[in-house]
């Protein structure tokens, strides 16, 4: 996938898992397209290890991985902060 086509999955993953889980964190934009960039590395990885698959397109299953990926770094981010 092109770099546009990762920020674009990123800021959509990073939105929805602040959507699902609502809470003061700091941050705009940028903080949240970082998220969801990342969640989709975390949720490839994690989708791969247990065979959910990974995100290699710009389909509903790879925002729902990274979306879920994302949701992950913001729950250890919360725990951490």
């Amino acid at each position: 996938m092109g770099i546009v086509t990762w920020i674009i999955l990123g800021l959509l993953a990073g939105i929805l898992a602040k959507w699902i889980m609502p809470g003061r964190d700091g941050g705009g934009l940028i903080i949240t397209t970082l998220l969801g960039i990342a969640g989709a590395f975390v949720g490839g990885y994690v989708g791969s290890l247990f065979g959910f698959g990974s995100v290699n397109a710009f389909t509903i299953e790879s925002i729902l991985i990274a979306t879920g990926g994302a949701f992950i770094i913001l729950f250890l981010y919360r725990l951490i902060k």
